[in-house]
């Protein structure tokens, strides 16, 4: 009886159609089953597809990886891949021109004291040292792609390099227009935003040019950097020279012995040169050091005799101006400084 019941219900069409449609709602059921982890499936693709900006920089750098591109150092022409990432840099100089670029650095020096070193919305860079000691071991662990150092890290340049290509991107002081100029333009050219260094060059060149507007006939000026009770003089080819060789502003003294550290000088001094103008770069505040600022050291009674005290023409350069002198900040900053301290003034004869 089994085998004629199996064979009746074979032979029923109607129970072949029933069959199917059990069949159908079987298939659909599972498929209906499938369908939410579809959707976290594309929940999840969109999620990855809505990465930060800084993301896609990284897969374009590893898109351009067989692009070479040549970049003029102070040690020669280096060629190196376009977008190198990871990326260590050991300058903030170079710090300040990234930023402003929005490129992202994997690895950073601790101990900094500027808020303009990373762009906005970067990831968080490892620390790789200090701005003068390398930490081999996490610049071993990060594997950087390029190392970018600046005049502090400079005689670390030989261990650097076998670790990773570097470029020593060290600014000529003595002609820091151009050569802050060509290194933005190189920046540009091995991240792929040469024209996003041209707009930033621009804000730079106006910022440069109202602030020689300004200090048009209004006397002449002498850079001095105050480190405790000590001073120290700066002239025309120091690193602080852009006053008077981009900015336009005269030098009150044109004999400054030259050096890393500027000339020791005395209020003696100060009283003698007498300058219409007197910058002052604080360097225990620009690095963050308590004690004396310059603004009481510098409050004494030679200092009241001269034409600056008397005129009210003593004029704080920025923490930049020490520690990231030639960044794309930095510009803007003293720029924006000098230009809102001569636009006060009248002018002035002064004595060259």
């Amino acid at each position: 009886m089994i085998n004629s019941f199996s064979t009746s219900r074979l032979a029923n069409p109607l129970s072949s159609k029933a069959r199917l449609v059990l069949l159908t709602f079987m298939v659909s059921g599972a498929l209906l089953g499938c369908s939410p982890q579809e959707a976290d499936s594309h929940s999840n693709s969109a999620d990855t597809q809505a990465s930060s900006s800084f993301t896609e920089n990284n897969n374009q750098a590893q898109d351009n990886s067989s692009q070479q591109v040549a970049i003029n150092t102070a040690r020669g022409e280096v060629s190196l891949p376009v977008n190198p990432a990871p990326l260590a840099v050991y300058d903030m100089t170079l710090m300040q021109d990234l930023a402003a670029l929005e490129v992202p650095v994997a690895g950073l020096p601790d101990n900094l004291h500027l808020d303009n070193l990373k762009a906005a919305g970067a990831p968080e860079s490892k620390n790789i040292g200090t701005l003068f000691e390398p930490d081999m071991e996490a610049l071993n662990q990060m594997q950087p792609k390029a190392i970018l150092v600046g005049s502090r890290m400079a005689e670390k340049y030989d261990a650097l390099s076998k670790m990773a290509p570097t470029l020593d991107l060290t600014l000529d002081t003595e002609n820091i227009y151009e050569s802050s100029k060509q290194r933005l333009a190189d920046l540009g050219k091995l991240f792929n935003k040469a024209d996003k260094a041209a707009q930033l060059q621009q804000d730079i060149d106006q910022a440069i040019e109202q602030a020689k507007a300004a200090s048009a006939g209004k006397g002449n000026g002498l850079v001095v950097l105050v480190n405790g009770n000590k001073i120290s003089a700066y002239g025309e080819k120091s690193r602080f020279g852009f006053l008077h060789t981009v900015f336009g502003i005269p030098a009150a003294d044109t004999q400054i012995e030259e050096g890393q550290h500027g000339q020791p000088v005395s209020f003696e001094y100060l009283q003698k040169v007498d300058p219409d103008w007197l910058f002052v770069l604080d360097r225990s505040s620009a690095i963050g050091e308590e004690g004396v600022g310059a603004d009481a050291v510098l409050d004494n009674p030679l200092m009241h005799q001269t034409k600056a005290w008397k005129n009210k023409h003593i004029v704080y350069l920025s923490p930049d101006s020490y520690l990231a002198f030639g960044g794309y900040y930095q510009w803007l900053k003293d720029a924006e400084i000098i230009t809102d301290a001569f636009n006060k003034a009248e002018k002035v004869e002064s004595a060259q």
